[in-house]
């Protein structure tokens, strides 16, 4: 995981259906209540094969997120209306150090390494979300809102139950959905437990290519899969 592959840094898109390590590619994922497009990461491949694909999200990336139509950040909106107020979208640069994302096809989740400053590890994240939809330009996906920390050292905890319990009040989430990302969690829990895949893979020990750089966002972000079908 250490090892570098030759950098294509213009992107050029997956060849035999795989992307190749240094391949810039769009990370995204759809609104749960519009369904349109309203996060959108630039990220560098990594790691594309049949059981994984790994991405870096550098610092300073430009990236598309989601702002209330009046410009407030959406974790700021209290709980209660921070589902049903109407919503817009926005660009900011990631803050801090870089994001390392792991997904295996079909998982309905994807796994983040954190680290702080002089790649000290910092933990996993395990974020629900649907299985990634994979199209010529990156993977579409849509959270579920439901999360699990993981600390170096094994423990866990569930996060933003909260989230999940408005948006199932609210009607972003019915109760067969519901249990559905429940087991997904349980499933997910299973693999953090039993220290299997990605947790006892060595990833924290990984670092990014310095050629690499820092993706640029293009201008059509939103741009639908069928627009890149090649």
């Amino acid at each position: 995981m250490t090892e570098h592959a030759d950098v294509d840094t213009n992107g050029a898109g997956a060849v035999g259906g795989r992307w190749a390590a240094g391949d810039r590619i769009l990370w995204r994922y759809r609104d749960n209540a519009s369904a349109r497009l309203h996060i959108c990461r630039p990220v560098t491949v990594v790691q594309d094969t049949d059981e994984l694909l790994a991405v870096w999200m550098a610092p300073g990336t430009e990236c598309v997120k989601p702002v209330l139509e009046d410009g407030t950040p959406v974790p700021r909106e209290p709980l209660a209306t921070r589902y049903t107020k109407a919503r817009t979208t926005t660009t900011s640069r990631w803050f801090g150090t870089g994001v390392l994302k792991l997904a295996r096809p079909g998982d309905p989740w994807s796994v983040w390494l954190f680290w702080e400053r002089g790649w000290r590890f910092k933990n996993w994240y395990v974020n629900l979300e649907e299985p990634r939809s994979r199209w010529a330009g990156g993977v579409d996906s849509q959270d579920h809102f439901l999360d699990i920390a993981v600390a170096p050292d094994g423990r866990w905890m569930w996060l933003d139950e909260d989230e999940f319990a408005e948006a199932r009040r609210v009607g972003l989430m019915d109760e067969e959905q519901a249990a559905r990302v429940r087991e997904a969690g349980r499933a997910a829990v299973r693999q953090i437990e039993t220290w299997g895949t990605p947790f006892g893979d060595g990833w924290e020990d990984w670092r990014p290519d310095p050629r690499w750089g820092v993706p640029e966002l293009p201008d059509d972000w939103d741009r639908t899969p069928a627009h890149m079908a090649t």
